[in-house]
């Protein structure tokens, strides 16, 4: 629902469920064996989020492997371009070694891709962390309405030393000031108000009642859309059921590729 609500078109895009797609678990299984725990380990990506999640000696197998899983979500539709955040590029240098490592041991099969990142490389958490996440309970939704919306903005980390409205605050890892960056579209206003922050003289309370009226405006349309999705289910189970069906013609032919490749297609 986010992603219809948000604007992708679900006539030009295939929206699917992975979870639907054997091949990509079937994919990943035959990856695993090209990629060394060694290597797993230094994924930065990976590292920090174990830490993040602080599993210690408790870490899921499966999480553990899940840069090699993206290779094969990536690999199955022979994906080229990915737009990803900054903090993913780890996961498509992994994936072209998966992908590099496949071919010199089984000849030209897969192909390499190549990471897009965004003018917004990666939205920090409302917080102040590094990273906004569902998970860290530290973003703003899609679906959230007017008053949680005001809650969260309002509740936002900017500079903990401007204590008073004269005192002189720091714009550099003000959350505020960031989302105004993203998303706010007079840059000649947002300007005028950093440089009057830095020099004192603007209360929190007023940038924060600006950025809750940029995100509004751009959310309000979104959430119409969603709840139109919200009261039409069936609507969204079907395109997810004919998005998978597509998705599955395309992610079975690689499996075939992949398979003769590597010499197991034995009923074929």
């Amino acid at each position: 629902m986010d992603y219809l609500a948000a604007g992708i078109d679900p006539e030009k895009t295939t929206i699917c469920i992975q979870s639907q797609l054997p091949e990509i678990a079937e994919l990943t299984m035959y990856y695993m064996n090209l990629v060394t725990v060694a290597r797993l380990k230094r994924n930065p990506t990976v590292k920090s989020e174990i830490q993040q999640k602080g599993f210690g000696e408790s870490l899921p197998a499966g999480f553990f492997n899940y840069p090699v899983s993206q290779a094969a979500d990536i690999t199955a539709f022979m994906g080229q371009v990915v737009p990803v955040g900054e903090d993913q590029k780890p996961m498509i240098e992994q994936t072209n070694e998966v992908v590099r490592k496949f071919n010199s041991i089984y000849g030209e099969t897969l192909v390499e891709c190549e990471a897009i990142i965004p003018k917004v490389g990666r939205l920090c958490g409302i917080d102040g962390s590094s990273k906004m996440s569902k998970s860290l309970g530290n973003g703003i939704n899609i679906s959230d309405d007017y008053e949680t919306l005001k809650k969260k903005v309002f509740s936002m980390y900017t500079d903990p030393d401007h204590i008073r409205v004269e005192d002189p605050g720091k714009v550099e890892g003000n959350v505020v000031f960031t989302y105004l960056d993203a998303f706010g579209k007079d840059k000649e206003k947002i300007k005028e108000m950093k440089d009057h922050y830095k020099k004192g003289g603007l209360g929190d309370m007023v940038t924060k009642r600006y950025l809750l009226e940029v995100l509004d405006e751009m959310l309000t349309p979104i959430r119409e859309k969603r709840k139109y999705y919200e009261d039409n289910k069936d609507e969204v189970l079907k395109i997810l059921e004919e998005g998978t069906k597509r998705a599955r013609v395309v992610t079975a032919e690689t499996l075939d590729k992949v398979k003769d490749a590597m010499g197991i297609n034995y009923f074929k």
